[in-house]
C-alpha cells in the first residue's frame, strides 16, 4: 500500500500529494477533473477564507450538501484552518438539521443550492455562525464558493497540527432521541492503515495507480474514511453526488474503477440493475463491503458476477470506521462458515467479548463486542455521561452481541442496543418513538427493526391508539414524514391493544421482534 508514513493529519493529505504527484488527478466529479496541486491550492484558499471570517482552531464548520469535488476542497480547507469538519446528512428534515447546527455550535456553513432552503430559516438564529458559503448556484444573501475562494487566495496557513486533535464531528442517531456528535481525532483516519503498513499488511493494496469509486456519502464515517484513504494513497477518487446503481455501473466501466466500498444494499441494487450482466467489470480488483451483515447468497452471487476480490469491514463511527476485516483470502479459503464472520482485527487493534459484569469471555461465548483501536473516538461532544458509558478505559463498547472463535474471527450475532440498520443507515427507535408519541391518536408506541432481504432491516412501528381514537396508518406515516428524514420513517405500522412490558414497565422489544426473526441464525440482517 502506498502511504506516506508521516501523514497523520487530514490537512496534510493534499499538501503531501501535491508535492509527490502535483499533476496526477485527485478527483473526478461529473466529468470535471481536479489535480492534487489544484486541490491543495483551492483548499488553502478555503482555509484563508475561514480564518478571515473569524473561524478559530477547534470551531465546528458544518457541511450540508451532496458530495462533490468542491465539497472535498472545502473539507480539506476546514482542516487546514484547524477547524472541525461537521458533515450533516442532506436527507434530514429542518428540525433535525437545526438540532445539529445548534448542538455543534457551527461557526461556518458550506451549503449547496439544493439544501439552502432547508437552512434559510435557521441561520439567523445561530449567534455563533460567522459565515455561510454557497457551494454552487447563485444567491443574493451568501457568497458563492468559487468567487469567495478566489478572494482569499494566499499561502497555506500551516497552523500547528496534532494527530490527537479533534478533526471530525460526526452525528449518530441517539439512544434517547437526539443524535450525538462523535468526536474523531486526526489519527482516526490514518493510524489503522499505518499500523497495517508497519506490519507489512497490504490489506487491499490501495496505491496511486488505483481508481476509487466514492459511492458512500461523506457525512457517514464509511464514506469519509474511504475517500481519505483513497486520496492519501494518491489514488484517483471518483466522487458521485449520491449513489445510483445505473451511474455506478457506467463509472466502473468507463472510468476503469479498481476499488469500491459499498453496503450490502448497494451491492443488491447493482446486481438487480438492468445492464449489470453486460457491464465490463474487468478493471475491478477489490470490492470492500460493510455497514451491516451480508446475506451469504447475496455475497456468493456478487463474487460470481463481479469476479474480483472481496473484503468485509466491521466497525462503528466511534471506532473511526473499520477495526475488523474479513480478508480476501478468507473469502476463498474453502471454509464457507467464515463468510458469516465479520473478520479478524487489524494489526494494532484488539477485540474482546465481555459479560454483563465486564469480564472477558473465552472463545465461543456470546457477549458484548468491545474494541480497542488507535482510531477510537475521544468521546461524544458535550455528552460526558454517554462517553463514560461507551468508552471504558479506551475500549469502545459496541452494543453488538457476538463471539470470537478459537482462530480470532469475530462473529456478530445480535444487537444489544435497539439500533436498526437499514441500507447502511444507523437508526435509533427512541427518536422515532418520540416523534410518533406526539401524534394525538397515539397513546404508546414501540419501534423495532424487522428483516428485509434488500435493505437489511426495515423500520416497523407498533402503536397503541388513544382511547376513543382510530388513527390510520396513512396519517401516522404522514406525521412521521413531516418530522423525520425519509429513511427513519416506518415502512409499516401495526396497531395493538397493549405493549408487552416487564414488571418494571419496560417494553419487551424482544417479544415484539421475535415473530419476525424466528428461524434466523442471527438477530441482525
Amino acid at each position: 500500500m502506498s502511504l506516506p508514513e508521516t501523514v497523520r493529519l487530514i490537512a496534510d493529505v493534499p499538501r503531501v500529494q501535491a508535492r509527490l504527484r502535483p499533476q496526477a488527478v485527485a478527483m473526478v466529479h461529473e466529468g470535471r477533473k481536479t489535480t492534487f496541486l489544484e486541490m491543495d491550492r483551492r483548499s488553502t484558499a478555503v482555509a484563508r477564507g475561514l480564518i478571515a471570517a473569524g473561524v478559530r482552531p477547534g470551531d465546528r464548520v458544518a457541511f450540508l450538501a451532496r458530495d462533490s469535488d468542491r465539497l472535498y476542497e472545502c473539507l480539506f480547507g476546514c482542516a487546514k484552518a484547524g477547524a472541525v469538519i461537521m458533515g450533516i446528512n442532506w436527507r434530514l428534515k429542518e428540525r433535525e438539521v437545526r438540532f445539529i447546527l445548534e448542538d455543534g455550535e457551527a461557526a461556518a456553513l458550506f451549503v449547496s443550492a439544493e439544501c439552502l432552503p432547508l437552512v434559510e430559516g435557521i441561520v439567523d438564529g445561530l449567534p455563533g455562525l460567522r459565515s455561510v458559503v454557497l457551494l454552487d448556484g447563485e444567491s443574493r444573501s451568501h457568497p458563492v464558493l468559487e468567487r469567495w475562494r478566489e478572494a482569499h487566495a494566499g499561502d497555506d496557513p500551516r497552523l500547528p497540527g496534532d494527530p490527537e486533535a479533534v478533526a471530525v464531528q460526526m452525528y449518530t442517531s441517539g439512544t434517547t432521541g437526539n443524535p450525538k456528535g462523535v468526536q474523531l481525532p486526526n489519527r482516526s483516519f490514518f493510524d489503522v492503515i499505518l499500523s497495517m503498513r508497519r506490519h507489512g499488511d497490504p490489506w487491499i493494496g490501495m496505491s496511486p495507480g488505483d481508481v476509487s469509486l466514492c459511492a458512500f456519502p461523506s457525512f457517514h464515517i464509511g464514506g469519509l474514511w474511504w475517500a481519505m484513504t483513497s486520496m492519501n494513497a494518491g489514488a484517483c477518487s471518483i466522487i458521485v453526488r449520491s449513489f445510483t446503481p445505473a451511474e455506478a455501473l457506467d463509472l466502473i466501466q468507463e472510468r476503469g474503477v479498481t476499488k469500491i466500498c459499498m453496503v450490502p444494499a448497494m451491492i443488491q441494487m447493482l446486481l438487480d440493475e438492468p445492464g449489470c450482466e453486460a457491464t465490463d467489470f474487468s478493471s475491478l480488483d477489490h470490492l470492500v463491503y460493510g455497514g451491516s451483515p451480508i446475506p451469504v447468497p447475496l455475497l456468493e452471487r456478487a463474487m460470481e458476477v463481479f469476479g474480483c476480490e472481496f473484503a468485509q469491514i466491521y466497525g462503528l463511527t466511534e471506532t473511526g470506521n473499520t477495526a475488523v476485516c474479513l480478508r480476501p483470502e478468507d473469502h476463498r479459503c474453502g471454509r464457507p462458515e467464515l463468510l458469516r464472520a465479520a473478520g479478524r482485527p487489524y494489526p494494532g487493534v484488539r477485540v474482546k467479548c465481555i459479560d454483563r459484569e465486564g469480564r472477558e469471555l473465552p472463545p465461543g461465548e456470546v457477549g458484548e463486542i468491545c474494541i480497542l483501536s488507535p482510531a477510537n473516538m475521544v468521546g461524544y461532544w458535550k455528552r460526558p455521561d454517554a462517553t463514560r458509558e461507551t468508552l471504558v478505559d479506551g475500549w469502545v463498547h459496541t452494543g453488538d452481541a457476538g463471539f470470537i472463535d478459537e482462530d480470532g474471527y469475530v462473529f456478530v450475532s445480535d444487537r444489544i442496543k435497539d439500533m436498526i440498520i437499514s441500507a447502511g443507515e444507523n437508526i435509533y427507535p427512541a427518536e422515532i418513538e418520540s416523534v410518533l408519541a406526539a401524534h394525538p391518536g397515539v397513546a404508546e408506541v414501540a419501534v423495532i427493526g424487522v428483516p428485509d432481504e434488500r435493505w437489511g432491516e426495515l423500520v416497523k412501528a407498533v402503536v397503541v391508539p388513544r382511547p376513543g381514537a382510530e388513527p390510520q396508518v396513512a396519517e401516522i406515516l404522514a406525521h412521521a414524514r413531516a418530522h423525520l428524514a425519509d429513511f427513519k420513517v416506518p415502512r409499516t405500522v401495526d396497531f395493538v391493544e397493549a405493549l408487552p412490558r416487564t414488571p418494571s414497565g419496560k417494553v419487551k422489544k424482544g417479544v415484539l421482534r421475535e415473530p419476525f426473526w424466528r428461524g434466523r441464525e442471527r438477530g441482525v440482517n
